[in-house]
This record gives structure tokens, sequence and C-alpha cells, in this order.
């Protein structure tokens, strides 16, 4: 008579590493939806500071007959000393925590890093905003 073979308790090599291939798989999907998450705030919150940014310049303008600051470094000392301060943590880009970048021009361009754009014609403003999810948004007045 043959002895029957011990049944053996436990998993097989090959059950643990496709157990661990779909773990994986999960984590990876996960992460990356918590990512687009994220990117989407800090846009939001970036539009936001834009849409601030362009209030304020409304209210220089509306203190000053009209007028926009005439050139980049008016509109930075503006923005920060001269009584239109932003609120809250509105001058800091979500992802880096450092102060946003302003920068005139005629027309929107984008830069490579975070920042404020705008264009001064006549009585017309726009601010524009680097985003991380497209190239920017812009309002204006």
């Amino acid at each position: 008579m043959k002895p029957t073979p011990k049944k053996q308790n436990g998993f097989t090599l090959i059950e643990i590493v496709i157990v661990l291939a779909i773990a994986a798989l999960i984590m990876v999907i996960v992460f990356l939806a918590i990512q687009g998450a994220q990117r989407s705030r800090r846009d939001t919150q970036r539009r936001d500071a834009a849409g601030q940014v362009l209030a304020q310049m409304e209210n220089y303008a509306g203190n000053h007959s009209g007028d926009y600051p005439a050139n980049q470094a008016a509109f930075n000392t503006q923005m920060t000393t001269g009584g239109y301060a932003l609120v809250g943590n509105a001058n800091n880009d979500p992802l880096s925590n450092s102060a946003y970048q302003y920068s005139g021009a005629r027309t929107p361009s984008p830069t490579a890093s975070a920042g404020f754009t705008y264009t001064l014609s006549g009585k017309q403003i726009t601010v524009c905003v680097n985003l991380e999810s497209s190239a920017q948004a812009c309002f204006n007045n």
C-alpha cells in the first residue's frame, strides 16, 4: 500500500506573487487618483489667487483715477506693501509655498516658474496664472 502524501498548508510562491502584483496595481491606481485631485486643488487655489490679484488691481485703480500700476515694479510694490495685500496665503504658490513671481507684459505669456503675468492696455487688465493641468488661466476686467 502506497503512503498518501501529506497535504501541505500554505500558499505557493505563484499565489503570493499574484496577490502582491494585484496589491501594487491597486496602490498605483489610488496614488494616481490622489495626485490628480491634489493637482486640481492646487490649480483651484491658483485661480482664486489670480482672481484676488485682479480684484486688488481693480481696488488700486479705483483709488488712483482708474489707472493701474504703470510697470512691474509698481505692481510688485502695490501687491506686497501698498495696502493691497492679498487675502491669506494667496501670494504663495500652493505647491512650492514660495511667493509668486509677478511680471508685466504687453501680452500674457507662460513662464517656467509659477507666477502671474498681467497685461495693461489702457483701462483693461488681464491677469494670468500658470497651472499644472493646463498652460494658464486668465482673468480680465
